[in-house]
C-alpha cells in the first residue's frame, strides 16, 4: 500500500503496529525536515498519529500544550497531544489542509479525519473479514488481495453528468471518500462519521462596502502569509488569472527575493494566457518559468491515467499535472488561486442562472433552436455564439433543474442514448440558499469537493509537489459566503469584491478579466493528436455503451458538425481509468 503511493512522500517511509491497528506513512519534507518521522506518540506511546498536509497553526497549538512533551518541531508532534486534551474534537482546532489517522491504544479507538474543504484526500473500506482499510488514494487500497474491484455503475452515470463523481463514492463499488469537514470513529465494531464544520457565512453585521473590502484584503493576505511556512523552496503556479495573481502579489510582499513563478501555454492563442502572466512577472519581478504544450499529447493523457485513480474528466488535469511536474524540478511547495471563485464567486454561470430565471421555456427554445443552426453555435466553445446557445438551452429547463442543467455533460437524455441498458438518472443540483451565496455553497459541496480539490491534489502529488490555496483558508471562504450580492456579481463580472480589494496589486489588464478557465484544444486534439487513440480505445469492450452511439460523437466530431470534445475526452479518460482499476468486464455484472 506503501509503495502505491510512494509519490505522495518520497522522502521517508515507515510501517508501524500498534496491535490491532497498523500505520504506514510515505513522508515528503516540508517543515521540521530533520526529525518529522511519523507515526508521532504521546508520552506514553499509546496515541500515535500519522499526517498528510500542514497544520498551519501549530505554533500555537504548542503554546496551548506547554504541559505536554511535544518531541520535534514540526507539526504532527503536537496532535497526538491535542487529541488527549479535547478528544475527536480535536481537529476542530486545527487550520490547514490535513488527512489523518490517529490510534488511542487504551480505547481501541481510530479517528480518521479530514480537513473543512477537502484539500487532502481519504478513501476507506471494509474487507470481508471486518478489517477497516484506508489510504491517502484508492489505489492503495486496491494492492489489498481482499479488495474487489466491482464498478459503481451509478457513480459512473453520475460521473457523465458532470465530469467527476460527486459526493462520496468513488467509482469503485464499497470504497468510499471520508467527507470534507468529518471524522470517522472506529471503536471495536462500531463506526459512525460525525460532521465537524459546515460551509457557512461569517457572522458580521452589515457594513459600508469600505469596510467589506478592508475585512477582504485582511483576509487574504493572512491567508498567503500562513502558507509561507516551509524549510523547503517555495512558488507559485501562476495562471494570469485574478486569483493567482493576487496570491503572487501578495507573495512579493514577504519574500526576501524574487518569488519563483510557474505557467502553462499553448500554441492555439484561444487557449494561451501567458501574457497575461507575463504582466504580473514584469510587476513583481518573479524568477518565471514558462512551459508551451504542443506536443506527446497521447502519451501525457496514458500518464494522467496512470496518476487518476478515480474517474476524472476536467481537461485542466492534463495543463495541471504537467506545469506541476515543470514546477517540481525548482520547488517543493507550490502556492495557488485555487477556490478563489467559490470563494468570492467568479463563475460566469452565476450570472447566467440569474438572468436565465425570468426566461419562459418555452421561449428559450424557440432561440436555441435557431442559433443551433449555425455552425459557430456548434463547434466553438469559446464564441459568445456558443455561450449564448448553451445558456438558452439551459433556460429551456425547468427552473428547478437549470443549475443542473448548466453543469451536465452528458445531458440525461444524451446518456438514456449512450447506456447499453437506458439507465440515466436525473442529477439534482439545486442551490439551498438564495441569491449568490445558494451557488456558492452548492458548489463548495460538489464541485469544489467531488472535482476542483481532487484534481490539483493527484495532479501535483504526483511528482511530490505540494499545492497550497489560501483562497480556502476556511476564515475566507466563510467571509466570501458572508459579503452582501453586490460585492459578488455585478452584471456578467464576478469576483467584484477582490477585484476591488486588490485594484491596486493587479496590472490593469488583469484586473479587468472575466472568467475563462483552465481549458486545452480538446476540439482539435481529438481531430488530430487523440484521434487515433480515440477510436482505438472508445467504447470500450466492457458492454457498457451502445457503440453506435459513441462512433455517432466522434464521426460528428471529426466532420466538424459538432464539438464533442468535453464528452469525448470524458468518455476516454472513464476508459482509461476502468482499463486500469476495474474488474467487472461487463454492466450486466456490475
Amino acid at each position: 500500500m506503501r509503495a502505491a503511493v510512494a509519490h505522495r512522500g518520497p522522502d521517508e517511509g515507515s510501517t508501524d503496529s500498534f496491535g490491532r491497528c497498523v500505520l504506514g506513512h510515505q513522508r515528503l519534507r516540508v517543515i521540521d525536515l530533520e526529525t518529522g518521522y511519523q507515526p508521532v506518540a504521546n508520552e506514553t506511546g499509546d496515541v500515535v498519529c500519522v499526517f498528510n498536509g500542514e497544520a498551519y497553526n501549530f505554533a500555537e497549538l504548542r503554546t496551548e500544550l506547554a504541559a505536554h512533551e511535544i518531541r520535534g518541531t514540526g507539526d504532527t508532534p503536537v496532535l497526538p497531544h491535542a487529541y488527549e486534551e479535547n478528544g475527536p474534537g480535536f481537529v476542530q482546532r486545527l487550520d490547514g489542509m490535513f488527512a489523518l489517522a490517529l490510534w488511542d491504544a487504551g480505547r481501541e479507538r481510530l479517528v480518521l479525519a479530514r480537513d473543512r474543504l477537502g484539500k487532502k484526500p481519504l478513501v476507506w473500506t471494509r474487507l470481508p473479514d471486518g478489517t477497516l482499510a484506508f489510504a491517502s488514494e484508492l489505489k492503495a487500497l486496491l494492492r489489498l488481495p481482499d479488495v474487489r474491484r466491482d464498478v459503481d455503475v451509478d457513480a459512473v452515470d453520475r460521473y457523465l453528468a458532470l465530469q467527476y463523481v460527486p459526493g462520496d463514492a468513488t467509482g469503485i463499488a464499497g470504497i468510499h471518500r471520508l467527507p470534507p469537514g468529518h471524522v470517522l470513529i472506529a471503536e471495536g465494531e462500531s463506526l459512525r462519521i460525525e460532521r465537524y464544520w459546515t460551509p457557512a457565512p461569517a457572522a458580521l453585521s452589515p457594513r459600508r462596502d469600505e469596510e467589506w473590502l478592508e475585512l477582504v484584503r485582511d483576509s487574504v493576505r493572512d491567508a498567503v502569509r500562513a502558507r509561507l511556512v516551509a524549510d523547503v523552496p517555495l512558488g507559485a503556479l501562476l495562471s494570469g488569472g485574478i486569483d493567482s495573481s493576487i496570491v503572487v502579489a501578495l507573495m512579493a510582499q514577504h519574500a526576501t527575493g524574487p518569488v519563483r513563478t510557474f505557467t502553462v501555454g499553448f500554441g492555439d492563442a484561444r487557449y494561451d494566457e501567458r501574457d497575461y502572466a507575463r504582466a504580473v512577472v514584469e510587476r513583481y519581478g518573479t524568477s518565471h518559468e514558462e512551459l508551451e504544450i504542443d506536443a506527446a499529447v497521447p502519451e501525457t493523457v496514458e500518464r494522467l491515467a496512470d496518476a487518476f485513480d478515480e474517474p476524472l474528466g476536467d481537461e485542466a488535469a492534463f495543463p495541471t499535472f504537467l506545469i506541476c511536474e515543470q514546477a517540481r524540478r525548482h520547488v517543493t511547495v507550490a502556492l495557488t488561486g485555487d477556490g478563489g471563485d467559490e470563494a468570492f464567486a467568479g463563475y460566469e454561470r452565476y450570472a447566467a442562472y440569474r438572468f436565465a430565471a425570468p426566461l419562459p421555456p418555452s421561449v428559450a427554445g424557440v432561440g436555441a433552436r435557431a442559433l443551433g443552426a449555425m455552425r459557430a453555435a456548434r463547434t466553438e466553445p469559446r464564441s459568445q455564439l456558443f455561450r449564448a446557445r448553451r445558456f438558452l438551452d439551459i433556460a429551456t429547463a425547468p427552473r428547478a433543474d437549470r443549475y443542473a442543467r448548466l453543469m451536465e455533460v452528458f445531458p440525461r437524455g444524451l446518456r438514456t442514448r449512450l447506456w447499453a441498458d437506458g439507465r440515466a438518472a436525473p442529477i439534482e443540483l439545486r442551490p439551498r440558499a438564495r441569491g449568490t451565496r445558494g451557488l456558492q455553497l452548492l458548489d463548495l459541496e460538489t464541485y469544489l469537493r467531488g472535482d476542483l480539490l481532487p484534481k490539483a491534489d493527484i495532479a501535483s502529488m504526483a511528482h511530490s509537489l505540494e499545492l497550497r490555496s489560501p483562497f480556502l483558508d476556511h476564515r475566507v471562504v466563510e467571509l466570501g459566503l458572508a459579503l452582501p450580492d453586490s460585492l459578488k456579481t455585478r452584471g456578467l463580472t464576478g469576483k467584484v469584491a477582490l477585484r476591488r480589494a486588490f485594484a491596486d496589486a493587479l496590472p490593469r489588464d488583469v484586473g479587468r478579466r472575466g472568467k475563462t478557465g483552465f481549458g486545452v484544444p480538446l476540439d482539435r486534439w481529438f481531430r488530430e493528436e487523440l484521434r487515433e487513440l480515440a477510436r482505438d480505445v472508445l467504447p470500450g469492450d466492457r458492454g457498457w455503451f451502445r457503440p453506435a452511439e459513441v462512433r455517432r460523437l466522434l464521426d460528428e466530431h471529426d466532420s466538424g458538425h459538432a464539438d464533442h470534445g468535453h464528452r469525448l475526452w470524458c468518455l476516454l479518460m472513464l476508459e482509461l481509468w476502468a482499463r486500469r482499476h476495474v474488474e467487472a468486464p461487463a454492466l450486466a455484472a456490475a
